[in-house]
């Protein structure tokens, strides 16, 4: 069974759409031992991929393949999370520093605070 990587990167969740996937992939934010890879790549068990999500650099292990979008409770049975800590560590405390910027306690944000919500996590 073979499997596009950009297919696979959807179907275990690490991003919210295919076509979000096939950007990152052009756009050389997903690597394969340090190369960037075309969307249309096999991926093949034991694999691991490097994806620039927002802020969060992730490294995940290839464990098995599949093409159907599965479960947020089943992605574990197909990738190994080898991300380390410190990299979620910094993505919060970033996004802590984004929140300090807006006082709090005002209710809805205004259109400029949701503009640079979605600059930062984007």
């Amino acid at each position: 069974m073979t499997v596009r990587l950009d297919k696979w990167l959807w179907a275990v969740r690490l991003y919210k759409s295919r076509s979000l996937a096939t950007e990152a992939c052009h756009a050389g934010h997903v690597k394969i031992a340090g190369r960037s890879v075309k969307p249309s790549r096999d991926v093949q068990a034991g694999e691991v991929i490097t994806a620039a999500i927002g802020r969060v650099l992730r490294t995940v292990k290839v464990l098995a393949l599949l093409e159907q979008r599965v479960a947020a409770k089943r992605v574990s049975e197909f990738l190994e999370d080898l991300t380390p800590p410190e990299e979620y560590a910094r993505a919060r405390e970033d996004f802590r520093q984004t929140m300090l910027q807006f006082p709090g306690g005002f209710g809805r944000p205004t259109k400029k605070q949701r503009r640079q919500l979605e600059k930062f996590f984007l």
